[in-house]
């Protein structure tokens, strides 16, 4: 099946490498032509496990390839997917969906025959019926159907997620798009993937609902954590604990610096936008929104807390070192994450920050002023006063802590990921604080 895919960003790019590599003749379409040069040399523009090899692979058996020219890739497509940004829109926080419906416009000037238009980028409720408006002005009914299908794709997981996802949505009540949808699909048969066929607004609610409930749930132990340390209790023991449940399941359920991303925050407040407007309340996800931007800021004041002694002094000149930028591991992606907030209120006090982040450095320097980035991870902790762990990225875990500690200048090491196992630290002679888990005091003096 020939296949457009409108939009080259991380949805457009990896759907578009996946569905070639499934089979179909994929063209992606971009209106930036340096993305798309880069793309033609090999480039890839973002950073995903596995993506630059798959999209070589199939650009190099012809099933994959690039292009600025809407028109020509359209001709002879069955299907053509909307994968173009939904940003939060500043002042109100709902999604910018001026993207979606100028792709829809220009999509809707090049149809000929039969074209199934599905919606890939993340939008609200009734986005649908607004883009099938759009392209109605140009085209005759029976010439075009308009389908919701919403990506779950995890940074740094996304290729796996696509392959071998717990299911796809599709929101249709038309027989003719569901066997396109089937078509496209096909592949994921064999692993007996889940199809839901629902209504094309259940659709678009389905993914904002999926993003929101996993960030409450990010949110949920998070505040755990902090009665954790309260009460003198261990949040990883509560995580597990409940976690087991299976009505409630473990995934998600780790305590940390709050959550960041693409997806959780936008997604979170577009849901609530959305609620607004139909004057309903959504008074759980509008407090997770209110309380991950609360995380952030009073993690940033755990620091400097347990570096500061009680006095502001303490913190000036102090060389701390940052391990991890990205709001997860194995992504680039620095879309609000919590280095973004931390790092900020620690330079306001005076400290001076070294950072080192294995993809990330390059997207950080666009965002941050005054770090030092250094090269290597062992050299960003020479001479360090303080350590901090913001992101757990594989080559954190295993540290060489006797190295790591002769190379500091003072053994404070701060684990806002709970990497590390306290006694084991404190056995080293470290300083250290984690999030949620019970640990003696130290004077500091």
């Amino acid at each position: 099946m020939r296949v457009v895919m409108v939009g080259t960003g991380y949805v457009g790019l990896v759907s578009g490498a996946c569905f070639a590599d499934f089979g179909h003749e994929v063209i992606c379409v971009d209106k930036d032509p340096k993305k798309i040069k880069t793309l033609k040399a090999g480039g890839i523009p973002i950073y995903e496990p596995g993506l630059a090899e798959l999209v070589s692979k199939n650009m190099a058996s012809g099933r994959l390839s690039f292009t600025t020219e809407l028109a020509g890739a359209m001709k002879g497509a069955a299907a053509v997917f909307i994968a173009v940004g939904t940003p939060s829109r500043r002042g109100d926080g709902y999604a910018d969906l001026s993207y979606v419906y100028a792709a829809s416009e220009e999509i809707a000037q090049h149809i000929e025959d039969f074209t199934l238009i599905i919606t890939k980028s993340t939008v609200p409720v009734g986005t649908g019926d607004e883009v099938e408006k759009i392209i109605a002005k140009y085209c005759a009914a029976n010439d075009f159907e308009v389908v919701s299908n919403p990506e779950f794709l995890r940074e740094g997981a996304a290729i796996n997620d696509f392959k071998r996802p717990d299911r796809v949505v599709v929101g249709t009540d038309s027989p003719k798009a569901e066997s396109v949808m089937r078509a496209l699909y096909r592949p994921l048969y064999l692993n007996e993937t889940p199809i839901v066929f629902t209504s094309r607004r259940t659709s678009e609610l389905i993914k904002y609902a999926a993003n929101s409930y996993l960030a409450t749930k990010i949110t949920f132990i998070n505040e755990m954590a902090d009665l954790c340390e309260a009460v003198g209790a261990n949040v990883q023991e509560v995580a597990k604990g409940i976690g087991l449940d299976k009505r409630i399941g473990g995934k998600f359920l780790h305590a940390g610096p709050g959550y960041g991303g693409s997806c959780f925050p936008k997604d979170t407040l577009a849901l609530s936008r959305t609620a607004e407007e139909a004057n309903v309340a959504l008074s759980i996800v509008s407090s997770v929104v209110e309380a991950n931007e609360a995380r952030k800021r009073r993690m940033a004041n755990k620091i400097i807390e347990a570096l500061g002694n009680g006095a502001d002094t303490d913190l000036v000149d102090k060389n701390v070192t940052i391990l991890g930028l990205a709001f997860k591991p194995n992504t680039d992606d620095m879309r609000d994450a919590p280095s973004l907030t931390i790092i900020p209120r620690l330079q306001d006090k005076g400290m001076k920050i070294t950072a080192y982040d294995p993809a990330a450095m390059s997207e950080a320097a666009k965002l941050l002023s005054g770090v030092s980035f250094a090269k290597g991870l062992y050299e960003a902790i020479e001479g360090a006063d303080a350590l901090i762990i913001i992101t757990e990225w594989d080559e954190f875990r295993a540290l060489d802590m006797s190295r790591v500690k002769e190379t500091m200048n003072a053994p404070f090491l701060i684990d806002l990921r709970n990497i590390y196992q306290p006694a084991q630290m404190r056995a080293l002679g470290f300083d250290y604080t984690s999030i949620g888990r019970p640990e003696p005091k130290v004077n500091k003096a």
